[in-house]
């Protein structure tokens, strides 16, 4: 009996024990296998992927939507690969016209590489924006910062939720929560007792990832790196909207070198909600 081919195998929903298998998918197309990410991924939105007879994923992605439950005002899109073996089948196509329909009138994004970027452009979605990923040992130097930053507490988490739902544009509780237990460092800005700002620094593989990273301004934001950057060793990363590009000449001046561009795009809203100016970095571009 001949094997089925994987463009006829059924979508299923991927679980937390899908983790191995997500992230040797990540391995095999080249990327690291980042299941720190994953984990949190794969917990806190929906997998959905399809299964290689021969054994692990042909195809993968995450979507994680915000809102309320019943009726999610924004669904992110991320993680889409597809095995080395199976591309170019039109199997990432498939996949990714399944999630769009299933999630029907909820508006989408996704952040987009030049090579995925042509599919995603034919489904429909149009480029609102960019960001710039940045990697580098920050140097630390300059003027010492007005800005008072803290470790947060758990007393902080309704404030910070709360700031977090003002700027993002729509209640991303169910990720928020998470941080404490996901990230290594989570701190906040703070003026007159009033939190301004909140970023967070976890771990992946050699670096720590900056974001997702608020602040009321430039220089709030450039506190808070600062200030994340001083507690964790290695490398720091992070993904900031090309607009802050005074924030993106600093980091630059302080050690980290630009890696690469993603675009940001929508699908079934003409621009993203929320408060773009205070919102710098996302937690992940997987993640929205």
């Amino acid at each position: 009996m001949s094997t089925p081919s994987p463009a006829f195998q059924p979508i299923r929903r991927l679980t937390p024990r899908d983790l191995s298998a997500c992230a040797d998918l990540s391995e095999n197309r080249g990327w690291p296998r980042e299941e720190h990410k994953w984990g949190l991924l794969l917990t806190a939105g929906t997998g959905y992927g399809i299964d290689d007879p021969d054994g692990g994923l042909v195809t993968a992605c995450v979507v994680t939507s915000y809102g309320p439950q019943d009726r999610p005002a924004l669904a992110a899109i991320g993680m889409v690969l597809v095995a080395e073996r199976h591309a170019r089948q039109g199997v990432g196509r498939r996949l990714m016209r399944h999630v769009v329909s299933e999630l029907g009138t909820t508006p989408v994004t996704l952040h987009a590489t030049p090579y995925g970027r042509p599919l995603y452009e034919e489904l429909g979605f149009k480029t609102t924006g960019r960001v710039e990923m940045v990697r580098g040992h920050f140097v630390p130097g300059g003027p010492e910062s007005e800005v008072a930053t803290r470790a947060a507490t758990a007393e902080d988490l309704t404030a910070i939720l709360r700031l977090d739902e003002e700027v993002f544009g729509t209640d991303r509780t169910h990720m928020i929560t998470r941080l404490p237990a996901f990230a290594d460092e989570l701190r906040v800005a703070e003026e007159n007792g009033r939190i301004i700002g909140y970023a967070a620094a976890w771990p992946n593989l050699d670096n720590h990832v900056v974001g997702p990273l608020i602040a009321r301004d430039t220089e709030t934001a450039k506190a808070l790196i600062a200030s994340l950057a001083a507690r964790v060793d290695g490398p720091l990363r992070t993904d900031i909207d090309v607009r802050h590009e005074e924030l993106l000449a600093w980091v630059k001046e302080r050690g980290l070198a630009s890696l690469s561009f993603n675009a940001v795009m929508t699908y079934g809203i003409a621009e993203l909600p929320g408060d773009w100016t205070r919102r710098f970095a996302p937690l992940t571009v997987a993640a929205g």
